[in-house]
């Protein structure tokens, strides 16, 4: 007890002082004044304004892209997921069906697996809804009626596609791509014995959310002609192609957030900047208006 009243103990406490860098100014050095509300009024909705902006943006993720070569569904198996709906209002579902074929060797007349036919028009018209896989190496498949038993005579392609997609289906919201560049594509006023040729780029499209899952899909762009074939024997049965090929270039989207540190950062600035201008401001109109009443009453005296 007798060291805490030594005067050693209290010139040590008086020498400590000295590194205070808040220094208190004497409350009857003090003077407020109505500019000062003013001001600090303003400082406070300024601070709530962007405080606000700073947490809406801090609460909100952004989406991040960027392009590489690189196959990114390594464990694929070389096969991408497509799905199809297309609508052949003039052709019989007997006389439709899917072929596919690429440049593995693959030919597949009438596929049929995934599948489904729905009569359109009391059954005069057709609409395909197909789910299959297609290597990762360039190709085609199509539409027609290759697979009939008997071919008509003049087959009706005019059609509307309601979806072509590939891969798994992404959706989110800040994602704006080409993953169904086809959909509602309307073919029913084109020549009925024309054949339509898709010539589609696939490219290859990754998302990662803030967890880290990574899903695979794919986007494409379409280029699309229509033409009726002929041969030394005669017109070409028509048919709806879809030939594609893909990119070596991988789209990838990632979300990510603003981390705390740099918000609890941005918040200490805001407030200490703000204060620091606002009382910069309030200490030259109190200066001022100082000067300006010493000047008055000089006047008068």
């Amino acid at each position: 007890v007798l060291f805490f009243f030594s005067p050693h103990f209290s010139s040590f406490l008086l020498s400590l002082l000295r590194f205070d860098i808040y220094r208190k100014v004497p409350k009857d050095l003090t003077q407020p004044t109505y500019t000062g509300a003013f001001i600090s009024i303003l400082c406070c909705v300024f601070i709530l304004f962007l405080f606000l902006s700073e947490l809406t943006g801090f609460i909100a993720t952004e989406i991040v892209n960027e392009l590489y070569v690189d196959d990114p569904d390594k464990d694929s198996g070389g096969k991408i997921e497509v799905s199809l709906n297309i609508s052949l209002p003039n052709l019989h579902c007997d006389l439709v069906g899917l072929d596919i074929q690429d440049e593995m060797g693959r030919h597949e007349v009438g596929h049929i697996d995934n599948s489904m036919k729905i009569p359109l028009n009391q059954g005069d018209g057709c609409r395909f809804e197909g789910e299959f896989t297609i290597n990762k190496v360039p190709g085609n498949f199509h539409v027609s009626t290759h697979s009939a038993t008997a071919q008509p005579q003049s087959p009706d392609m005019t059609h509307t596609i309601h979806k072509l997609a590939f891969g798994e289906k992404l959706q989110v919201q800040n994602v704006k791509g080409a993953f169904n560049a086809l959909g509602g594509a309307d073919r029913l006023s084109s020549n009925p014995l024309a054949s339509h040729d898709y010539i589609l780029k696939i490219v290859p499209t990754v998302y990662e959310d803030l967890s880290g899952k990574q899903r695979f899909s794919y986007q494409y762009t379409v280029a699309n002609k229509e033409y009726v074939a002929y041969s030394h024997t005669g017109r070409i049965i028509p048919a709806i192609w879809f030939r594609y090929d893909l990119s070596p270039i991988t789209v990838k989207y990632t979300e990510k957030r603003q981390p705390f540190y740099r918000f609890i950062t941005t918040i200490c600035a805001i407030v200490g900047g703000t204060f620091t201008v606002a009382g910069i401001i309030d200490s030259c109109i109190f200066t001022a208006s100082e000067a300006w009443k010493k000047i008055q009453i000089g006047k008068m005296s």
